[in-house]
């Protein structure tokens, strides 16, 4: 995938992204504020004052995310992102975390 591509294809996933985490603001499910900075999305769990950060690197053609659990690292097969280490999705994960940090759903 050239740069251009990549870059486009990660300012689409941080627009999902941020787009899910609005959503289950909006339905009650999460307290969440999020807010955007170029290529890093910062979203903070209000009751807890707890951040999960989600940004691209262009140089790796890949998404990163921050949490309390940890790193992770995503790259895109041509269908969906998929962590670098154990194959689990980008969503997934994100869901996940939005559970254990914020104590709700996306």
């Amino acid at each position: 995938m050239t740069e251009s591509e990549f870059l486009d294809l990660a300012d689409a996933t941080l627009r999902k992204v941020e787009d899910a985490f609005d959503r289950a603001f909006e339905k009650d499910t999460l307290d969440v504020e999020c807010r955007r900075s170029g290529n890093v999305l910062e979203i903070e769990f209000i009751g807890n004052a707890s951040k999960l950060i989600v940004n691209s690197q262009a140089p790796m053609q890949e998404m990163w995310v921050a949490a309390r659990s940890g790193g992770f690292h995503y790259k895109y097969d041509g269908q969906q992102w998929l962590n670098t280490r154990d194959g689990s999705e980008l969503f997934a994960t994100l869901s996940t975390v939005a559970k254990e940090q914020g104590g709700g759903s996306l």
